[in-house]
Order: structure tokens, then C-alpha cells, then sequence
């Protein structure tokens, strides 16, 4: 039982909402309990020492909802996060960010399966195009593609270098009829001015310059690595 006086509830309900649930000997939310905070929105869920802590489900009124672990009244661990847009977060969580694993549904149905800091895509990940089928595998800093990384298409693939969300430099496209592209990514002039001015260059307006093709690379059974592959000037 506690001794907390029914006046000091009040203050609790005039601060926090309403509250069912259990209470230690302190008269803190302790253990199981559900909340009806004072803006609408509800808990229901694992309490420690009046603060949110394990496992829960928080109902927003703008219809979001979070189901998983909380830690000190913050998420924190594994939890899904569902959006009023249609999107969804299911994952890692660390003091209220996505932070870790975790996959990004987007309300055009497009998917992010990899590593996040801080609540955007940071570290090695891949990101499914719904529209197109495509999908970019490699590296993000900072929520943008960046350093190596590869866009598989249906009938073939590059793979190199990334800055800023579009190919950069060195690369090559590997095609399912077993040839490699080489060459290289040349950003536009005018995306050059644009750049100078502090606005992202246009993805579609860099250049591709291709140097040479390769052909198959064999792989004989019981030997060696044999390289069958002729360089050849590519048709611009």
C-alpha cells in the first residue's frame, strides 16, 4: 500500500494524465500500467520508478504508434515505429533515434535495410526502389549515398564511387551478357555552377565516359583463375 495522499495524485493527474496501474512503495508508476496523457496521446506498458521502461505501446493522437522497448521514458532497444503516412521504421533504437539495424518502409513502398545513426541512414545499407525493382547496396554518410557502393538493375549493375546521391569518377557496368563497361562519371558544367553555389547537382546530368569493355572472366574447374577478357575501345 502507499501513503501517497490523494491531493498528491491529483497533482500527478494534473501533470502526467490519467493512470491505471500498478505502484511501488513510493506511490511511482511501478510495473504494468496504462496512461492517458494530458495531449491526447496514450501508454500502455512496463513502468520502473514512474518512468517508461520496458516493453510498451505508445498510441499517438495523430495516429503514429510505437511498439517495442523503452529505457528511462525514451526508446531505446528494439522497436517498430508506425508513421500517420503509412511508413514504418522496425528496428534499433538508442535515446529516442533510429540508431543501429533497422528497416525503412516509405509510404511509396520503397525499402532501407541497413545501419543508421542519429535517425538517418549512416554506414552500410541497401535501398529498394518499389517503382523500378532496382536496389543501391553500399555505403551512406550522413543520409545520402556515398564512397563505394553498386545500383543493381534487372539486366545489369555498376558498381564505384558515390558522392552526394549520384555515381562519381571511376566505375563500371556489368552486364548479364557477361561484358564490363569501364569509364568513369563527369559531372556537367552547368552542375559545376550549381555546385558553386551551394546547390546539389542533378543525379541525371552527369556525364558517363566509357575508356573500354572486358569480356568474360572464366573460372575453370580444378584451375587456376584463366582471364579470357579482351580490352577494346568502347563505342561512345
Amino acid at each position: 500500500m502507499s501513503d501517497v495522499g490523494s491531493d498528491e495524485f491529483d497533482d500527478e493527474r494534473s501533470k502526467l494524465g490519467e493512470y491505471e496501474g500498478d505502484r511501488n512503495e513510493a506511490g511511482e508508476r511501478h510495473g504494468v500500467g496504462k496512461a492517458v496523457l494530458p495531449n491526447g496521446d496514450v501508454y500502455q506498458g512496463r513502468y520502473e520508478k514512474g518512468s517508461r521502461h520496458g516493453q510498451g505501446t505508445y498510441f499517438f493522437k495523430n495516429g503514429a504508434r510505437y511498439v517495442g522497448d523503452y529505457w528511462q521514458n525514451k526508446k531505446h532497444g528494439q522497436g517498430a515505429f508506425y508513421y500517420p503516412d503509412g511508413s514504418k521504421y522496425e528496428g534499433s533504437w538508442v535515446e529516442d533515434l533510429r540508431h543501429g539495424h533497422g528497416i525503412y518502409t516509405y509510404p511509396n513502398r520503397d525499402t532501407y535495410d541497413g545501419e543508421w545513426l542519429h535517425h538517418v541512414r549512416h554506414g552500410q545499407g541497401a535501398y529498394h526502389y518499389s517503382e523500378t525493382g532496382s536496389v543501391y547496396k553500399g555505403s551512406w554518410v550522413n543520409g545520402e549515398m556515398q564512397s563505394a557502393g553498386e545500383y543493381i538493375y534487372p539486366n545489369h549493375r555498376y558498381k564505384g564511387n558515390f558522392v552526394k546521391n549520384a555515381p562519381h569518377s571511376l566505375g563500371k557496368y556489368m552486364f548479364n551478357t557477361g561484358c564490363e563497361q569501364h569509364g568513369e562519371y563527369h559531372q556537367a558544367e552547368q552542375d559545376r555552377a550549381e555546385d558553386e553555389l551551394g546547390e546539389l547537382a542533378s543525379p541525371a546530368a552527369r556525364k558517363w565516359i566509357p575508356t573500354y569493355v572486358t569480356g568474360m572472366t572464366l573460372w575453370p574447374l580444378g584451375g587456376e583463375k584463366q582471364n579470357n577478357s579482351s580490352e577494346e575501345e568502347a563505342e561512345s
